[in-house]
């Protein structure tokens, strides 16, 4: 089992290195890295050569050029360019705990997708795990929230895991699935732009295609760095999307992965110096 990470990113390469020196540092190595960039300045590309000089695995960066928040353009391509066998999203601002692939890979089960935690920081919690290196909160951090998330119980989790088809608490900022059923859905739906509600609309289909999903609790732990958020969205037009999918229990997208397959029927360059180069 090859595990891919897709690492959606935009013009924050101070929270994406932290991000990419967790993954280097976890106690069971992703098959690869790929960084998918919703068009970010070239600072993320300098960040990204400078990493993969000793980065430990694949390292990939996609780019497409900025016109507004085309989050499921991004990663769908990533999903195209993945020569894992199981995708794991990862959002650009979400510090993995070092058993973060160990535990993905253990939850993993044929016939689900896997829906991960996170633990809430503040300003300035994010500003000291900027400046002074990789140290993960613990339950008794200040500056978190939800902090039941800094707990790791691998048997505990197994109770949480039990598969159902709870509709809450869908976000990919912390999500698994097997590569062939996202090919099968067809990905994310391409018709969704600006902020939020695409995970959504992806999970709907993917309960609608006979899936179930796998809650991921004090397992797979990760630490969101905090910014500014745009939730509070009225009237947002994938609302509406959202429920048309519901309503007629699509199971494939019209705009989706598909678009992006022919571009990558060769790998997409490692970024590593080619004597690391392992693919």
């Amino acid at each position: 089992m090859r595990i891919s990470v897709a690492v959606i990113t935009y013009n924050w390469p101070a929270a994406l290195e932290l991000v990419l020196r967790a993954l280097a540092a976890q106690s069971e190595l992703p098959f690869e890295v790929i960084v998918t960039d919703d068009g970010s300045q070239p600072a993320t590309r300098e960040l990204l050569e400078r990493m993969a000089r000793d980065y430990p695995v694949r390292l990939v960066h996609l780019w497409q050029p900025d016109d507004g928040a085309r989050m499921s353009r991004a990663r769908n391509r990533a999903i195209a360019a993945a020569q894992g066998d199981y995708i794991i999203l990862l959002d650009g601002d979400m510090v993995a705990e070092r058993h973060f692939i160990a535990d993905h890979h253990t939850f993993a089960r044929r016939g689900c997708f896997v829906q991960g935690s996170r633990v809430l920081t503040d300003a300035g919690l994010t500003r000291h795990l900027l400046e002074h290196d990789l140290v993960m909160p613990g339950f008794f951090s200040r500056g978190i929230e939800r902090r039941r998330h800094t707990l790791h119980m691998p048997l505990l989790a197994r109770w949480y895991a039990r598969p159902g088809t709870k509709r809450r608490g869908i976000k990919s900022c912390n999500m698994a699935f097997w590569r062939g059923d996202l090919l099968r859905v067809n990905g994310f739906n391409e018709a969704m732009t600006g902020w939020g509600r695409e995970d959504t609309e992806l999970a709907a289909r993917a309960f609608h295609a006979g899936l179930l999903r796998r809650d991921l609790r004090f397992s797979a732990l990760a630490v969101h760095l905090h910014h500014p958020t745009r939730k509070h969205i009225v009237d947002n037009p994938n609302d509406r999307i959202v429920d048309d999918t519901r309503a007629r229990q699509l199971v494939r997208c019209e705009r989706g992965l598909d678009q992006h397959l022919a571009e990558f029927t060769t790998a997409p360059a490692d970024l590593r110096p080619v004597p690391n180069n392992r693919l």
